[in-house]
């Protein structure tokens, strides 16, 4: 039973399921370690725990070498023909067999003029079952690509037409919904930049890149182990040990003296959270996933979690070679390079770029809902995790874990510290030991005390929904989680009671650990639709639910 009271409690024993849990996780962590010790590779260890359901392929002989990603401009009307297929590609000079739209990774940047209408005729020739979720495009609902939700998934061979119409402006992005830790981790996304009908809507920049930031996991040159029929790492995710920028591990970008580069990142990593910063370069915040901030704002590194778009304008005012970094507490990786030479730009932007503008289009759109921003929460979720039959084991102190003889595990399911974002994966064994079979992450419905697929909340269109999530700090092993509604845009309000007085439409948000976080949905597209957490891992193993707007 879970305790969602947040007040302070002791709990005094343990059942016997919470017992065998924890039981069950010491065997593991002992049985990891001997193996280790005795040579034996993870990936092997791996391959051995998935050798009876099977994994997928990583041949690569026969297959087309992956090629460089295109842009297309499609009109109002226009029809475009997709394709996901199997490929090969050189990645630190190994040969990697991955999955590709129209034969790239990533696959093509669509660019469309907001309010049009197009139509993307799939088709499946990868080696897994799949669909196109068009990610933060509020579609008509038969054509949001859920899995048995809004359609069938679309076999190996098979085809379907999506018609997809794109109200918003900023940049959106396409990937799979079934298997998305296989397909997506292997390289199976793609950009959708929304082209404003305001043709002064973003400020002028002397061009526009658009950067798919990730990072992918390789064991002895080949993407790891997946099952075909489970997933693993489902404790912390698949953390990469190789970082991407649009598919390529050596990204560089030539620019001139004075240049203003308006960048589009969008984290399409499965688990890392990434803090990305050009350290000698003036950079400016200036839009989220849904458009322009009411205020654009300089900042020195900006925080995207899986699925999350961040909008940066950068000022490279002198020549000389910058460094595209992610940086957390421990550690810095260079994602990529801009060289910028000693010729001037044409035009320059200088006076623009040093302006912070307030959008008074945004703050216009915004208007009509923040007579909601006082009310009290209409939802209030639990993001937890049940290991085993040990519940979220809620009670046991700050984080901490109780052993049968009341010594506390500390860190043995929490990682090695209490930063409220988990930048690493420092459970390796443990966590390449998780599937959907050994522990279940959820959403938790606080007044139904439901659960994931048991959620069936109900709405109206034009309804202004307030939802509290909090990530429980006490459970067995508390991360971040980035929270995604399908079909529905909203604002975030607040965190932990701090209100956020600089506001963007979202459609994912970042719960860090032991946060409650406050977003006001904008319940407008009916349908049945589904919110989950956007960690590969936790989505397959079933952190999501489904709701419904009535027309």
């Amino acid at each position: 039973m879970y305790e969602l009271d947040n007040g302070p409690k002791r709990m005094n024993t343990l059942s016997k399921n919470q017992l065998i849990g924890i039981g069950v996780l010491v065997v593991l962590v002992i049985s990891g370690w001997l193996l280790m010790r005795r040579g034996q590779p993870l990936s092997q260890q791996l391959q051995q725990a998935v050798q009876k359901s099977g994994t997928f392929s990583t041949a690569t002989r026969g297959l087309l070498e992956a090629k460089p990603a295109s842009t297309v401009e499609l009109k109002d009307g226009d029809t475009y023909d997709l394709e996901a297929s199997i490929v090969q590609k050189s990645i630190n000079g190994q040969r990697v067999k991955m999955l590709a739209y129209n034969g790239s990774i990533p696959g093509p940047l669509i660019k469309v003029k907001q309010g049009s209408e197009v139509t993307i005729n799939f088709t499946n020739n990868t080696d897994v079952e799949t669909t196109i979720h068009s990610h933060g495009v509020r579609v008509a609902n038969e054509f949001d690509g859920t899995p048995d939700l809004t359609q069938e998934p679309v076999p190996v061979g098979g085809t379907f037409t999506y018609k997809l119409k794109f109200p918003d402006a900023g940049m959106f992005w396409y990937h799979p919904h079934v298997r998305e830790d296989y397909a997506q981790e292997s390289g199976l996304y793609g950009n959708f930049l929304v082209i404003p009908t305001d043709t002064e809507y973003w400020s002028p920049v002397n061009r526009e890149e658009a950067l798919m930031v990730d990072d992918i996991l390789l064991e002895n040159g080949k993407l790891a182990t997946f099952s075909t029929t489970t997933a693993d790492r489902t404790l912390m995710g698949r953390f990469g040990n190789v970082m991407l920028i649009n598919g390529e591990t050596g990204y560089n970008l030539a620019a001139k003296q004075g240049e203003v580069v308006r960048f589009y990142l969008t984290n399409v990593a499965s688990t890392r959270t990434f803090n990305v910063s050009i350290p000698t370069a003036k950079m400016k915040l200036v839009g989220a996933d849904g458009g322009k901030y009411e205020q654009e704002t300089f900042v020195d590194s900006v925080i995207i979690s899986p699925s999350e778009r961040a909008i940066i304008e950068v000022l490279f005012d002198s020549a000389g070679t910058y460094a595209l970094q992610h940086t957390t507490p421990e550690k810095t990786y260079t994602l990529g390079t801009v060289s910028v030479s000693s010729d001037k730009a044409a035009p320059s932007y200088l006076s623009q770029f040093n302006m912070l503008h307030t959008n008074q289009d945004i703050i216009a759109s915004i208007d009509p809902f923040r007579s909601a921003f006082a009310k009290a929460a209409d939802k209030k979720l639990t993001l937890t995790i049940d290991m085993m039959g040990m519940g979220n084991m809620s009670g046991m102190g700050n984080g901490g874990h109780m052993m049968p003889d009341g010594s506390m595990m500390g860190g043995m399911m929490m990682g090695g510290d209490n930063d409220p974002i988990e930048w690493e994966d420092d459970m390796a064994m443990m966590n390449a030991m998780s599937t959907t079979q050994n522990l279940t992450w959820k959403m938790l419905d606080q007044a139904s005390k439901q659960a994931n697929m048991d959620i069936g909340w109900k709405f109206k269109v034009g309804d202004k929904v307030r939802v509290s999530i909090f990530n429980d700090p006490r459970s067995a092993h508390p991360m971040q989680h980035p929270i995604h509604f399908h079909g529905q845009r909203f604002l975030v309000l607040s965190t932990n009671g701090v209100k956020n007085d600089n506001l963007a439409w979202k459609d994912t948000v970042l719960v860090k650990n032991g946060d409650t976080v406050e977003i006001l949905v904008d319940m407008s597209n009916p349908g049945d639709w589904m919110a989950h957490c956007h960690i590969s891992e936790h989505l397959e193993d079933g952190m999501m639910f489904t709701y419904t707007i009535e027309s």
